[in-house]
């Protein structure tokens, strides 16, 4: 039977990985204590609403208007905590992509993350590289929400726009899919916030709140 989608343009960050909780975060939180040792720390909760909405970019520069030594030494920080945290996928998910590559399928990363942060992950965890990775090396213009990364893919591996899916569990996948006429998959199970749910729910192409959903959803199952 043949895939649904001919590419998957993956999150990377709560997405396939469990990372937010035990390496972003608090890597943050910690950079803030450091920089801003009078004010209240944001709660994982808030953490994840910014995150979603306006985006980690503007969290740092628009809200708390961090400077540029200031954003500099809190990603000495997360580059402390990224390198010495191997984070774990999500239960299935590995053998999702692995038999979704079997059957001739493009996996790429388009991410927050380090572009070799991502491929330690999957060296160690899926025994493959995607086969494009789009991560926060990438000058800003070029990073996720911008629409960027979706067009090289496409470009990249000669896709029509309805042949690539993107997954992500935030708003700035959900909006950079959107710029780009690609469908969105919403993933739904590394947070049960209720207003982000409802509007994934409401704006995405597809929502799965179980890695099992998307994986019989992918592989025609």
């Amino acid at each position: 039977m043949a895939l649904k989608y001919k590419c998957l343009i993956l999150d990377h960050d709560d997405t396939a990985v469990k990372s937010t909780p035990d390496i972003h975060y608090p890597s943050f939180v910690e950079a803030l204590k450091s920089l801003r040792p009078k004010e209240e720390p944001i709660s994982l909760e808030d953490f994840i609403r910014y995150c979603f909405h306006p985006g980690f970019s503007s969290l740092c520069k628009d809200i708390i208007k961090f400077t540029d030594k200031e954003l500099q030494h809190q990603q000495e920080i997360w580059k402390r905590y990224t390198e010495t945290t191997v984070p774990d996928f999500y239960e299935l998910f590995v053998e999702t992509i692995q038999e979704f590559k079997k059957q001739g399928g493009i996996v790429t990363v388009v991410s927050h993350s380090e572009r070799t942060r991502i491929e330690r992950d999957y060296s160690i965890h899926c025994g493959f590289l995607p086969d494009a990775i789009f991560g926060w090396e990438l000058q800003e213009h070029q990073r996720k929400p911008h629409p960027y990364p979706i067009k090289e893919i496409l470009k990249r591996f000669n896709l029509k726009e309805t042949e690539a899916l993107m997954l992500d569990d935030l708003k700035p996948g959900l909006d950079m899919a959107r710029s780009c006429q690609v469908d969105f998959a919403a993933a739904g199970w590394s947070h049960c916030i209720p207003e982000i749910k409802k509007q994934m729910k409401r704006e995405s192409n597809y929502y799965f709140g179980t890695v099992e959903e998307f994986n019989k959803f992918i592989l025609c199952k």
